[in-house]
């Protein structure tokens, strides 16, 4: 088990996630892109944001500055 503490601003519903659960893990990423700060966002994968994007449940304008930003960086990289 890898557990974690997320931050209260990210998910008060909780106050330990085990990211070796794949659908914890999605839904802690899809928490972080929803609620997150620069420094929660840090943590993240991006490789592994993008493969689960599609996946999760986000707003409509969430997701669309998530998918631009990810097309672009892998344009650039």
């Amino acid at each position: 088990m890898t557990a974690l503490r997320p931050p209260i601003h990210v998910v008060w519903s909780t106050d330990q996630i085990d990211l070796s659960d794949p659908f914890q893990r999605r839904w802690y990423i899809q928490q972080v892109l929803t609620h997150g700060r620069a420094e929660d966002i840090r943590t993240l994968n991006l490789d592994e944001v993008a493969a689960v994007l599609d996946e999760m449940i986000l707003p409509e304008d969430v997701r669309s500055l998530w998918r631009r930003f990810l097309e672009t960086r892998h344009a650039q990289g």
